[in-house]
């Protein structure tokens, strides 16, 4: 990362602490990105995206809540919207 230049704030979203400790592990030896929040419902992850305007959000889609519709929407409201944004979901296939 050059001077004067920002990290890349990530926002980690899984129901599975394992998942999140693993993005926040990868993510942590990059001289270029942070994770400035994690959430492990759809509910937190509005809540931390409005509270810590994250540039990117990684986001499990099968994430289990109520609210997992509202949660998916690409604008969560308030504050800016994130530029970037990265969806991560399972994919089971037979080998």
């Amino acid at each position: 990362m050059s001077a004067g230049n920002s990290p890349i704030r990530i926002l980690a979203v899984d129901d599975h602490p394992l998942v999140r400790q693993g993005i926040a592990g990868l993510v942590g030896v990059q001289p270029d990105m942070v994770v400035v929040g994690e959430a492990s419902t759809g509910r937190e992850a509005i809540q931390q995206f409005r509270m810590l305007h994250p540039d990117v959000t990684l986001m499990d889609l099968q994430i289990c809540c109520p609210d997992s519709v509202s949660a998916r929407a690409p604008s969560w409201g308030a504050g800016p919207p994130s530029d970037r944004c990265s969806r991560r979901t399972r994919i089971f296939t037979d080998l």
